[in-house]
C-alpha cells in the first residue's frame, strides 16, 4: 500500500502505515522531495514558537559511512540514501514542567517528519543510539545544540512490514490517576 502525502485520507489510517525502516531500495531521494518533507515538516508545534531546531540532511556516501561509527555500527543508518540529523538549541532552557524545550521541540519536529516520510512512500527509523560529541564534531554543529536524533530516509527495500504487536488502550490509558481509582 503506497499512501501519497497529497492525497486526502486518515490521518489514523497514515499513523498505522508508517513503520521503521531498517532496508533500503537501491534509489535515491531527490532534493526536491526531502525539502517537501521539511517544508511541512517545520509547520510543527513548537514552545513560544521558537523552531528552536535544525535538520542536516546527509546525501554524501562517505559522510554517510561515517555515520555508521557514530550509530554505534547500525550499518542500515548508513545505507539509507539520505541521514536527517535533528538538532535543538539547548539554549532555549526548560519548560515549566522541567522537560528541555528543545528536546520536545525537536521530537514533534521528528514525528511530523516521519510521518509526512511516509505519506511520500518513504521509510525512517528514530535512532537514539549515537556518539552526540562524535557526530557534532563531525557535522561541526555549534555550541548549545545538540543532537537529538538521527533519521535515516529513504525508499524501503520491501513493502511496509507487518504491524508489530501493541498493547491494548486498556493498558496505557488511566482515568483520573495513575491507576484509574479514585
Amino acid at each position: 500500500m503506497k499512501i501519497r502525502y497529497n492525497e486526502a485520507m486518515n490521518i489514523t489510517e497514515l499513523i498505522k502505515y508508517r513503520k521503521s525502516v531498517r532496508s533500503w531500495a537501491d534509489k535515491p531521494v531527490d532534493t526536491e522531495t526531502v525539502e517537501k518533507i521539511i517544508d511541512a515538516a517545520r509547520f510543527a508545534p513548537s514552545a513560544n514558537n521558537l523552531q528552536d531546531w535544525r535538520v542536516i540532511a546527509i546525501t554524501e556516501s562517505a559522510l554517510r559511512a561515517k555515520m555508521v561509527e557514530i550509530a554505534r555500527g547500525q550499518k542500515f543508518v548508513g545505507e539509507a540514501p539520505v541521514i536527517l540529523v535533528i538538532c535543538g538549541d539547548s539554549s532555549t532552557g526548560e519548560m515549566s514542567c522541567k522537560m528541555p524545550r528543545s528536546v520536545i521541540d525537536a521530537t514533534i519536529l521528528i514525528d511530523h517528519i516521519t510521518l509526512i516520510a511516509a505519506g511520500e512512500g518513504l521509510g525512517t527509523c528514530w535512532i537514539g543510539s549515537f556518539d552526540q560529541e562524535a557526530c557534532r564534531k563531525l557535522l561541526r554543529i555549534p555550541g548549545g545544540w545538540e543532537v537529538v536524533e538521527l533519521l535515516p530516509l529513504g525508499y524501503p527495500a520491501s513493502p511496509s512490514p507487518v504491524n508489530k504487536p501493541r498493547k491494548r488502550v486498556s493498558e496505557v490509558l488511566n482515568w483520573n490517576l495513575w491507576d484509574g481509582s479514585l
